[in-house]
């Protein structure tokens, strides 16, 4: 249900105006600039007092008493739902999109190319968060031991993408133990998910216990997710920090450096792009991302899940200023997330 400021199409038109042309200029956006603009041809005093309607219904603020207006939250929030939801992605957008995602030709070539991409879009970061560990699907496992009775093991998903663990085993295995478990792993369970490969092996175990429970339980002890763990750092590709940086959205250095910290810790971020697989939107907008960071209000999270033949892998998106282009944006997230699906589905 709209605001009674923005029941009349008017009004909402001037509000996606003053919010379209401060994206562009960065300065308080007066009555006369988007009179000119306007295509119906209104007064300067008819767009200030509908200005002066938005402001009392929280989508503007003035600044200064002799200056323009400028967009809150709830203005780039009503912008990005309702204007920019119904763009299209540009002939140029798509054509580039294709080339830097289609000369990948492993599974971290294109998260990488993935990335920058989705930074270029928004001046801001590009974020790809890879499937949590029990969600992996794994196609070869490898396991050595270490002298100190700890143990390696490496998890190699299709494409070539790793992932490795040095683990402290509740109780010594040999050599030969690691390798027949391995071996076990990798014949009969190839192509599934940890968690997968984990109920199995409990049901298993719960059926015929005397034929299965030696391997089983060195598989189920070295292969657990939960033992595994899961390395946030790992999880989560990020591109595009020195845009961020370079940003002027921030009223001092302190609220930047505050932001910076939030994306190195990166679990945050995994958090907060996550959600959005829950969310029933294609392409989830979140405007201020006070998640991450007490300063993240001056931020905008634009994401979307990405699949693997069919399943739903792990989240991609940007997060930028608030005063992006959100319409670029937007259109750009949902056909990386279809590209990046349909690459790594071949992979």
């Amino acid at each position: 249900m709209r605001t009674p400021a923005l029941q009349e199409r008017r009004n909402r038109q001037i509000l996606a105006d003053v919010v379209r042309t401060y994206i562009e200029t960065g300065e308080p956006v007066s009555s006369r600039v988007i009179s000119a603009r306007f295509e119906e041809g209104l007064s300067t005093a008819t767009i200030r007092n509908v200005m002066g309607e938005l402001e009392d219904g929280g989508f503007l603020f003035q600044p200064h008493t002799s200056a323009g207006r400028v967009p809150t939250a709830a203005a780039y929030r009503f912008f990005a739902q309702e204007i920019a939801s119904q763009a299209t992605l540009s002939a140029a957008d798509r054509d580039w999109i294709q080339r830097e995602i289609g000369a990948a030709t492993n599974a971290s070539e294109v998260t990488e190319r993935a990335g920058h991409v989705l930074a270029e879009v928004s001046n801001g970061l590009g974020i790809i968060v890879s499937p949590p560990m029990g969600k992996t699907v794994i196609e070869h496992a490898r396991m050595w031991l270490l002298p100190d009775t700890r143990v390696v093991v490496v998890l190699i998903s299709p494409g070539g993408n790793t992932r490795d663990k040095i683990l402290r085993p509740a109780r010594p295995f040999t050599q030969p133990e690691l390798d027949a478990t391995a071996d076990f792993l990798n014949r009969h369970y190839s192509g599934w998910t940890l968690e997968a490969i984990r109920g199995d092996l409990l049901q298993k175990l719960a059926n015929e216990r005397e034929r299965y429970e030696g391997i089983v339980q060195n598989a189920l002890a070295l292969c657990d997710p939960v033992v595994l763990g899961e390395d946030r750092s790992r999880q989560v590709h990020v591109e595009g920090t020195a845009q961020m940086v370079g940003a002027h959205d921030f009223t001092d250095q302190s609220q930047l450096r505050d932001v910076l910290a939030a994306i190195e810790e990166k679990h945050r971020l995994v958090t907060v792009l996550n959600a959005c697989i829950e969310g029933p939107e294609p392409v989830h907008v979140q405007i201020g991302v006070k998640e991450i960071s007490d300063s993240g209000e001056n931020l905008a999270l634009i994401s979307a899940p990405y699949m693997r033949h069919d399943l739903v892998q792990g989240s991609l998106g940007v997060l930028g200023p608030t005063r992006m282009h959100y319409e670029r944006a937007i259109t750009a997230v949902a056909y990386v997330a279809q590209l990046f699906s349909e690459t790594l589905s071949k992979i």
